[in-house]
């Protein structure tokens, strides 16, 4: 019986969604990186993470919350000079990679100019997709 247990572990991880994608700049050293994990193959929703590099000066991770897998989609705008604004739904978080580090979210209107957006394709696989760039009033 144990055994048996054993051979279907993996089968129960199996449906997780366990992804990242990339946004790079100046090469493969300067960048952010979503991060998706469900935990369960039962869960609605996933773990997002976001991980800010400018190596090899920074590199450091943050917690953005929990997404629903269903319609995921975090959006990334440019607000200035390294710079950058994420949204999902209503939540808005700022990162700046000089430093790495998080900002406070903006209070009033920003003017951003779009970069692209993180989604799950139809695999069920992490992409970052480049906007076709106007500015946006967020």
């Amino acid at each position: 019986m144990r055994s048996l247990l054993i051979l279907l572990t993996p089968l129960l991880l199996a449906g997780c969604v366990n992804e990242t994608a990339s946004y790079t700049m100046d090469g493969n050293d300067h960048g952010l990186t979503l991060i998706v994990t469900q935990d369960y193959f039962w869960s609605k929703q996933a773990d997002v993470r976001l991980v800010a590099s400018r190596l090899p000066d920074c590199q450091r991770q943050f917690d953005l919350g929990k997404a629903p897998l269903a319609d995921l989609n975090v959006e990334l705008f440019a607000t200035g000079e390294e710079k950058f604004l994420l949204r999902s739904g209503d939540a808005m978080w700022q990162v700046e990679t000089q430093g790495c580090s998080q900002m406070a979210a903006p209070a009033g209107d920003v003017q951003a100019q779009p970069i692209g957006v993180f989604h799950l394709d139809a695999k069920n696989k992490l992409v970052f997709e480049p906007a076709e760039g106007t500015v946006a009033s967020l």
